[in-house]
C-alpha cells in the first residue's frame, strides 16, 4: 500500500466491506423472482441505470471477458430484455441497450430489493433509522480509487 492506514481505519474498512456483502446476499434471494440468472440481472442492470453501450465497455463494468458478455447479452437479447445493433461505421462494434420489457422486469426486481430492505429497516428503532440515514449519507460520498495501470 502506497499510504499507511491505521489499525483502526483498516478494522473500520473491514466492517463495511463484510456487512456491505452480507447485506448483498440477504435481498439477492429476491432476484430469483425476476426468472432470469444473476450474471443477466447484472449486466441488465448496468444497462437500465447506465443507458445503452458498447459490448466491450458492458464487459468491463462487468468484469467479464468479451465472449462470456456476448453469451450474457444473448440471452438478453432472446428474452426481448435487451437489443443489440451493429455500428454503421465499424460493424465489429455491438451498441447493447435494455429494452421497455427488460427496464420493467429490472424495476420490478429493484423493488423487490428495496421492499426486502425496508421491511427490515422497518423493524429497526427509530434512532437505529436516523443512524442509518446518516450513515447512507456518507457511503454515498465514499469513492474508491482506481488501481494503477
Amino acid at each position: 500500500m502506497a499510504k499507511d492506514i491505521s489499525r483502526d481505519v483498516l478494522d473500520l474498512a473491514d466492517g463495511l466491506h463484510s456487512a456491505a456483502i452480507h447485506l448483498l446476499r440477504q435481498v439477492r434471494v429476491e432476484d430469483r423472482a425476476s426468472g432470469i440468472g444473476p450474471a443477466q440481472l447484472s449486466a441488465l442492470s448496468v444497462l437500465v441505470f447506465g443507458g445503452s453501450m458498447s459490448l466491450k465497455r458492458l464487459a468491463e463494468i462487468e468484469q467479464v471477458k468479451p465472449p462470456t458478455m456476448v453469451r450474457i447479452v444473448r440471452g438478453l437479447v432472446e428474452q426481448q430484455l435487451a437489443r443489440a445493433r451493429t455500428d454503421k461505421q465499424d460493424r465489429r462494434k455491438i451498441d447493447i441497450a435494455a429494452t421497455a420489457r427488460g427496464r420493467s422486469l429490472m424495476m420490478r426486481a429493484r423493488a423487490r430489493r428495496v421492499e426486502a430492505l425496508a421491511l427490515a429497516v422497518d423493524a429497526m428503532s427509530v434512532k437505529e433509522q436516523e443512524a442509518l440515514r446518516a450513515a447512507v449519507a456518507v457511503l454515498k460520498k465514499v469513492r474508491v480509487p482506481a488501481p494503477a495501470s
